[in-house]
């Protein structure tokens, strides 16, 4: 399955973005979708993870609360919705694609899309 993700870009902290990540190739409602991200000199992070039907999600303790994540399977889409956004937040967002729901490895994810670029100014 390819992957492609959008709607990164700059924020001021307090503020939100809402991502999104379009799945093409393979049949999209056969995949949990997670996302990770990774700012600079830090490694890659598990950040929310929703599983093939959209039913359940989980997210990283450090974003909990603030993101909400969802999924369209008739549009092969899923969206991650970034609220109260903080400097920290700032890193490139990934999407990613796999068999199981819930992993927070990314090593479990066999498909990946490119990333976005979310800034978060204070």
């Amino acid at each position: 399955v390819q992957l492609q993700a959008s709607g990164g870009g700059l924020a001021q902290a307090g503020g939100s973005l809402r991502l999104s990540c379009v799945a093409s190739g393979r049949t999209f409602s056969d995949y949990s979708v997670a996302w990770f991200r990774q700012a600079p000199v830090k490694d890659r992070e598990f950040v929310a993870g929703i599983s093939s039907s959209g039913a359940s999600t989980v997210f990283a303790d450090s974003v909990k609360g603030r993101f909400s994540l969802s999924r369209d399977n008739a549009k092969t889409t899923a969206y991650l919705q970034m609220n109260s956004l903080k400097p920290e937040d700032t890193a490139v967002y990934y999407c990613a694609a796999g068999p199981q729901y819930g992993p927070t490895w990314a090593i479990n994810y066999p498909y990946w899309g490119r990333g976005t670029l979310v800034t978060v100014s204070s």
